[in-house]
């Protein structure tokens, strides 16, 4: 797997927690204090390690950790962008979620990222499935869908169904669209004569 992802776990440490927890975390894991390297392979095992390392330390439970990772991932403004390029409001956004895996392999064609799945029922109901290569990723993709919820103003009640082997489930109860003013976001990026 990608660095990429134990470099996402280990920003999110940092930012959250500060250094002195992830030195912890690297220590327990034999690795030095500057971490990863976002384009170096590593074995998936490190990753689990990483993400129950991160867990004892926190006294945290796994599936909340990741939850938190999840959400913190819609903070790094290009991931941002990505998801929000996915549609206008939420509705949209959700029916985009097949896509998002094409998406991130266009970028970087080795990339492990889980297959999504969206179901649609009745009532504005909805149920991802996620296959990751790693467990844990029906938890990441619940913060995300919480957080990209917040960003465009709707109003939905999610939860991570337990997993069953690789396959994960995330239920999505659309309450309503435009519940709030979601976060600004333009499709251009403002020029640096129109921020100047």
């Amino acid at each position: 797997m990608y660095g990429l992802i134990n470099k996402a776990l280990q920003a999110f440490l940092v930012e959250n927690y500060g250094p002195a927890l992830w030195s912890r975390v690297a220590h327990a894991l034999g690795v030095g204090p500057e971490g990863f390297e976002a384009m170096l392979r590593y074995e998936d095992r490190l990753t689990e390690e990483l993400i129950d390392s991160a867990a004892r330390t926190l006294d945290k439970p796994r599936a909340a950790l990741l939850e938190d990772v999840g959400a913190f991932l819609t903070t790094v403004e290009p991931l941002r962008r990505l998801l929000r390029f996915g549609g206008s409001d939420y509705w949209e956004f959700l029916f985009s979620l097949d896509e998002l895996q094409g998406r991130g392999l266009m970028a970087l064609p080795d990339l492990e990222l889980p297959e999504l799945s969206l179901r649609s029922e009745s009532g504005g109901r909805f149920v991802i499935e996620v296959r990751g290569p790693i467990a844990g990723w029906g938890a990441v993709m619940a913060g995300l869908l919480r957080a990209m919820a917040d960003d465009y103003g709707a109003l939905v009640l999610i939860e991570a169904v337990p997993p069953c082997g690789r396959l994960e489930r995330v239920q999505v109860m659309l309450l309503e669209a435009a519940y709030a003013s979601g976060r600004r976001f333009d499709l251009a990026l403002p020029s640096a004569e129109a921020v100047a």
